[in-house]
Parts: C-alpha cells; sequence; structure tokens
C-alpha cells in the first residue's frame, strides 16, 4: 500500500496504549493525512455528492474516528474498515439532509438543471447504501469490498491487503457485487451508472 506502511497505524496504536511521548499527536497526523487520500480518491471517481468538499468529508470522518478520548479500532485492517464505514454514514447522512432541503427548496431556472441532476445523485447513493446492507447479509465478505473500495477509496491491491487475501480474490468479490447489486438497484439511469465508476487512482471495473 502507498500510504501507510504496514503495521504503522497497529505500531502506534500499542505506543499511545502504553503512554509513549508524542505517540498521539503521531497517530493524529498519520490518520489525517490517510483520510486526505481517501477522500480525494473517493470524490475523483465516485458519485457527485451535493456541496460535501474534501476538507469537510476529512474533517466529519475525523470527529467519527475519534468520538471518544481513544479510538475504537485496533489495527489496520480495523482502521480502513472504520474511515470507510464513517465515510459511508457522512455521504448517506448529506444526502437525505439534501434530499429533505430539496423538497422543501425554491431553485431558479438556471439552478433547475444541477439540482435535478444533485437529487438523482443523492437517490442513487442512498438506494445503493441500502442494496449493500441487504447484500452484506448474503455475502459478507464481497460486501466489504464494495465499502473498501466505493466508500473508502481502496484500489483492487489495497483492498487485497487490508483483508489479507488475493487481488484476484478482490476482483472476483467486486465483480459478483456489482452484478448482485444492479439486480437490486431500479431502472433509474444514476442508480444503474453508480457502480460503473470504480474509486481508486487507477484500477478498472
Amino acid at each position: 500500500m502507498s500510504s501507510i506502511p504496514a503495521g504503522a497505524i497497529t505500531g502506534i496504536l500499542r505506543a499511545v496504549q502504553e503512554g509513549r511521548p508524542g505517540a498521539p499527536q503521531e497517530l493524529v497526523y498519520l490518520v489525517h493525512g490517510e483520510l486526505r487520500r481517501l477522500a480525494r480518491s473517493r470524490k475523483s471517481r465516485g458519485p457527485a455528492t451535493p456541496t460535501l468538499q474534501t476538507t469537510a468529508l476529512v474533517n466529519e470522518a475525523y470527529l467519527q474516528l475519534f468520538h471518544k478520548s481513544k479510538p475504537t479500532w485496533d489495527d489496520r485492517h480495523h482502521f480502513f474498515w472504520a474511515a470507510s464505514r464513517a465515510m459511508h454514514d457522512i455521504l448517506v447522512e448529506q444526502a437525505r439532509r439534501y434530499g429533505r432541503k430539496k423538497r422543501g427548496g425554491e431553485f431558479n431556472r438556471v439552478q433547475l438543471s444541477e439540482e435535478i441532476a444533485r437529487h438523482e445523485q443523492s437517490q442513487a447513493l442512498l438506494e445503493l447504501s441500502e442494496a449493500l446492507d441487504r447484500f452484506a447479509q448474503v455475502a459478507p465478505e464481497p460486501a466489504q469490498v464494495v465499502m473498501l473500495r466505493f466508500f473508502g477509496g481502496l484500489t483492487h491491491d489495497e483492498c487485497a491487503e487490508v483483508l489479507g487475501v488475493s487481488e484476484a480474490t478482490v476482483r472476483r468479490s467486486w465483480a459478483f457485487a456489482k452484478a448482485w447489486l444492479r439486480k437490486e438497484l431500479s431502472g433509474d439511469a444514476m442508480s444503474k451508472q453508480i457502480l460503473e465508476k470504480p474509486i481508486g487512482a487507477s484500477s478498472t471495473s
């Protein structure tokens, strides 16, 4: 993985627990930098979301990860899962808020087409999240791949490293998940297209 070296998260967490001077600051610096990388990756090729900028997404995710005096994750694998879940929760909640705002909002003609597009994107994101919850009951491991790739911004090889499986396994899980989720999504064009843009620097679907 090109960002956090193997064992770095686990090692720093252990140092924090042992009370090593400077370890909490080191953990904050490491996590904040990694969250920025994941957020940029997820926004660079994922579905557009209304108004949320990378900095805001990072700050919200950071607050979720450190909502207690000590982080609740205990190793590298757990960190990436928690970070992906945090970004999922933030984006889904924002899509819900946007839907409520749009139902009560007024827009001029110039804004109208953009607002319709954003509303469709928000609805597609919510539909995907609900379908993913159902999919996790059927196939929990492939569902983890979707969470890490789509919401966390990890590439195929990064998912493989985090999950401790081969890249080929991740690719098979991703293909299976997309096929299953497409069947669950509505016939709406935006919902059908939402899985066609894999998150990551250079991976392909």
